[in-house]
């Protein structure tokens, strides 16, 4: 199901719009399968505020950027201003247009005009080694396998009193040299005080995991306190390859201990 939705109050941000005047926006739910109805098309440009001869020709560009969206596998398109010219014309005024990384195969041409000179260089050392990066101002490094986990793993280390360092999740496929490599980038922020490691091995093999984290503790000379929650897949051999390791990392339960335990070791510091 998509979702279009749109409002007369051009020129300023939708997130003001909902804020202060919620009847003005409007809002059409797409059946993927279906596509955009002539219908549906109509009636925005009508609550769009586009009348008479004009109303067709709206709806006819509304159309177009729905297959827009559909043909550069995009995940939003966000037009503003949409409006008219003095001659008539019906004109998108200025875009923003959102890509799906997963669609990279298919779309090189526009992920080839990508300029990542605006773009912090951590995140995009991290892309180069598949790993999804977001730097955050606070002092302990989320390491994470999957965007929900990160995310509750960040919310978890806020409730107990900590910063979140930024928010990077590992993915699926995960390979050993992964795991060094954002150990390294992790280590490279001066802010970071504290690594707390998160993963959930549903595909991913939690030995691999800790092989990779024990040779790149070893070979980055960790200084800071690591904090390690594994749960999932091959577990029980990836919590004895820690425990054998000599490193000083320490162990936890679940989410919640883990979280605990690295906000504590800042403290402790």
């Amino acid at each position: 199901m998509g979702l279009f939705f749109g409002s007369p109050q051009g020129g300023m941000d939708i997130e003001e719009v909902a804020e202060k005047t919620p009847e003005l926006i409007f809002k059409e739910e797409i059946d993927i399968f279906e596509g955009i109805k002539d219908s549906q098309a109509l009636r925005m440009a009508d609550n769009l505020g586009f009348k008479g001869p004009l109303q067709q020709q709206a709806a006819e560009q509304i159309k177009r950027l729905y297959h827009l969206f559909l043909k550069v596998d995009a995940t939003q398109v966000e037009v503003n201003p949409f409006g008219e010219t003095p001659e008539g014309q019906v004109v998108c005024f200025d875009a923003k247009i959102n890509f799906d990384d997963n669609a990279e195969f298919r779309q090189k041409e526009i992920f080839a005009m990508d300029d990542t000179s605006e773009t912090d260089p951590i995140e995009n050392e991290a892309n180069s080694y598949d790993l999804k990066y977001i730097g955050m101002d606070g002092n302990i490094a989320c390491f994470v396998n999957g965007a929900g986990l990160a995310m509750a793993t960040c919310d978890i280390i806020d409730l107990h009193g900590g910063k979140p360092a930024n928010f990077l999740d590992l993915g699926g496929g995960v390979k050993e040299s992964q795991v060094y490599q954002a150990f390294k980038l992790l280590t490279a922020d001066p802010k970071v005080e504290a690594i707390l490691v998160n993963i959930f091995g549903g595909i991913v093999n939690c030995a691999i995991i800790a092989n990779g984290i024990t040779k790149a503790c070893r070979e980055l000379e960790l200084k800071v306190p690591l904090v390690v929650r594994l749960e999932g897949t091959n577990v029980h051999e990836a919590k004895r390859i820690l425990a054998e390791s000599g490193l000083p990392i320490t162990s936890a339960n679940d989410l919640d201990d883990a979280a605990r335990k690295a906000v504590a070791s800042i403290a402790k510091n």
